[in-house]
């Protein structure tokens, strides 16, 4: 369903609804929000035919805010209960809207076998590093040392590389955006509705009340030109204001910052590929600052089989073969019994 496009004309108006958008002033959401309305309006698929599946958190409202069907659901479950509207209904946009808390630590669980299954469903994850609806207590991907209303001497637990779980957990689509780049963002929904199976996105989303700033070297417009790798496929790796650096490999799987010139040109850098094998998938999720630049981007896309297509063919198969299934007949076969 994903790639199929329909005649329709719709504006972002046609998104918003009635209900007063309640975060925090400044809050990263809501440019999240008006991007995606924007970008619904733009893919020419009715309303009636997207659905909103949020978990617990402050990224959980936004089934309320999308004039679309939505469900507000519990805490770090909204993959099972996206799974199942996506095998219910095929025909149906379905979306995830989570948050770090919701979907890495109680939801853990659900979003890997969401990737693995390659259901044809679609993850925003926000991803603040802060527990930001109950008040400022760590993440599971806040990092180390950081010091909260939990862990007032710092944590001491390793975060969670979200992207680098993705591509461990067989992501068909893993990309990264940040909340106020909303080109960059729109090109990104964009590319996850495209796609067939489970498409996963980390937002960079600031919360200016518990976690301030802890994206500021990418969200900066004076410093994020040295710290975000745009990356797209086919192209080097490069970056820097002055597009004047660069990443090659100094062995297998071990990259290094460069500087163009002093004969090191275009043709020394890696070529970013979407297909790559899991060695480089691995450079990228693990590329993080001060020594490297952030990779922003589709940073993978391949098409495999997804489980709720399989589930349909299978049914199909079934079907052809033993002719319409008999629910009452099945309820009052095998081992059954009274209780008295």
């Amino acid at each position: 369903m994903s790639g199929a496009v329909e005649s329709l004309k719709l504006s972002k108006k046609d998104f918003v609804t009635d209900q007063e958008v309640r975060w925090c002033p400044g809050c990263g959401d809501y440019a999240i929000l008006s991007a995606t309305q924007q970008v619904f309006a733009e893919l020419g698929v009715p309303r009636h035919r997207f659905v909103i599946v949020s978990g617990i958190g402050c990224a959980s409202r936004f089934p309320y805010y999308m004039n679309t069907y939505g469900f507000h659901t519990i805490h770090g479950r909204a993959p099972a209960i996206a799974t199942g509207i996506k095998i219910t209904n095929p025909e149906l946009a379905v979306w995830i809207v989570t948050g770090d808390g919701d979907s890495l630590s109680i939801g853990g669980n659900h979003i890997i076998h969401l990737m693995r299954r390659n259901v044809d469903v679609k993850v925003m994850l926000f991803d603040n590093r802060i527990y930001g609806l109950t008040k400022g207590q760590y993440s599971p991907t806040s990092e180390a040392g950081k010091k909260t209303k939990s862990t007032p001497y710092g944590s001491i637990d390793r975060p969670f590389n979200p992207i680098a779980l993705a591509f461990g957990a067989g992501a068909t689509f893993v990309a990264r955006s940040v909340d106020v780049f909303t080109p960059h963002l729109k090109n990104t929904i964009h590319a996850a509705h495209g796609h067939r199976g489970t498409a996963f996105v980390q937002i960079y989303q600031n919360c200016n009340i518990f976690n301030d700033g802890t994206f500021g070297n990418v969200r900066e417009k004076n410093l994020r030109d040295d710290y975000l790798l745009n990356v797209e496929h086919g192209k080097p790796l490069i970056f820097g204001k002055d597009r004047d650096r660069g990443i090659r490999l100094a062995a297998p799987h071990r990259p290094e910052v460069v500087k163009l010139g002093n004969g090191v040109g275009e043709s020394d850098l890696v070529v970013h590929d979407e297909k790559g094998p899991m060695g480089y998938l691995a450079m990228l999720a693990e590329m993080q600052p001060p020594e490297f630049p952030v990779p922003i981007g589709v940073l993978r896309r391949v098409d495999e089989p997804t489980l709720d297509g399989g589930m349909r063919e299978q049914i199909e198969q079934i079907s052809d073969q033993k002719g319409p299934g008999d629910l009452e007949k099945a309820l009052h076969s095998g081992g059954t019994w009274t209780v008295r």
